[in-house]
């Protein structure tokens, strides 16, 4: 409209907390993944907060991350107590006023405890809690390559959860045999048995009845491994993140595809998204209007205020528009 001009302006949010989980596995790949986008945002006070090891320390990978990402504080602590330091502040622990990153249930609990706190005055990027994976295959797939995606999630914790949802075609002998043998020489053997005993396989008529069962699920992760997993994709409407192929394994993404490997869990990919850019940014809406600009759009906004009977709304414009006039 003449004489109305409207934009908008991103600005990143000043001071944000990334938490690196470390109960079980050196994790510099998550300090990377919510660094960099932090770094990038332009924030100003980046606090990262990880268990340290036994004797005290951080383990050197993840300091190393954090300075090639700009980090300007370490906290040297893990679990619920960590995201409360950083949602409320501490002596040696600055305020924050968005907390990031994944963690197992205790840390995912109460990244959305405090986000309702009025007290605490914080948000969060989205429930990241324990790994989640969903597997399609068929008569396509290659159940060694099945198992192995499956079980590279279920070696992550006790909590962990795989789905294979299996169509027709697809080899169960052969795949129960490959867990059996990959399985067995883990050496995380012991914290993958726990979460496959959590595990699902799923045997589904049809295409469609996988796509369902996808959805409702809404996984973490999501491989499709199959020869044309194209097909799939304009169907998938509740997933984290994506891997279409034979030789698209899951651990790409954690490491080096180049998507964010911080994501929703628990069937929360239904309304968030994973980490990025955008994640630590919040964008300003910007307008100005000329005085031509008020004459033209200003008799539709005093009608709206009558209307809603917001006579201060309609009069801010009324005199604006009887000074116009009388000029």
């Amino acid at each position: 409209m003449d004489g109305v001009e409207c934009r908008r302006v991103s600005r990143p949010i000043e001071r944000v907390g990334l938490y690196v989980p470390g109960g079980t596995a050196v994790l510099p790949s998550t300090a990377m993944m919510l660094g960099v986008p932090a770094q990038l945002a332009g924030c100003t006070e980046i606090v990262l907060a990880t268990p340290p090891r036994p004797d005290g320390s951080v383990c050197p990978e993840n300091l190393y991350a954090a300075r090639k990402c700009g980090v300007t504080k370490i906290l040297k602590a893990g679990g619920a107590q960590a995201i409360a330091a950083m949602a409320f502040g501490t002596d040696s622990c600055p305020k924050v006023d968005k907390i990031c990153g994944p963690g197992n249930q205790f840390v995912t609990a109460a990244k959305m405890m405090l986000q309702n706190s009025g007290e605490a005055s914080v948000a969060i990027d989205m429930p990241a809690g324990p790994s989640e994976q969903l597997c399609i295959a068929d008569s396509t797939s290659n159940p060694s390559f099945v198992v192995s995606d499956l079980l590279s999630q279920a070696e992550h914790g006790v909590d962990s959860q795989v789905v294979c949802v299996a169509l027709d075609g697809f080899d169960e002998n052969r795949f129960a045999e490959e867990l059996k043998v990959q399985l067995e020489a883990l050496p995380r053997k012991e914290i993958a048995e726990v979460a496959l005993s959590k595990s699902v396989f799923l045997r589904v008529r049809d295409f469609e009845e996988a796509v369902r069962f996808t959805n409702l699920y809404a996984p973490e992760h999501l491989v499709i491994a199959v020869d044309d997993p194209e097909v799939y994709v304009e169907k998938v409407i509740n997933a984290g993140s994506i891997f279409l192929g034979h030789y698209t394994p899951e651990s790409v993404g954690d490491y080096a595809s180049g998507t964010n490997h911080s994501l929703p869990t628990y069937g929360y990919a239904r309304m968030y998204g994973g980490v990025s850019l955008d994640t630590f940014v919040k964008y300003i809406t910007i307008q100005k209007l000329t005085p031509q600009g008020l004459l033209n759009v200003g008799p539709h906004v005093e009608i709206m205020a009558a209307v809603e009977e917001l006579h201060a709304h309609k009069n801010a414009v009324t005199l604006r528009l009887s000074h116009l006039q009388q000029s």
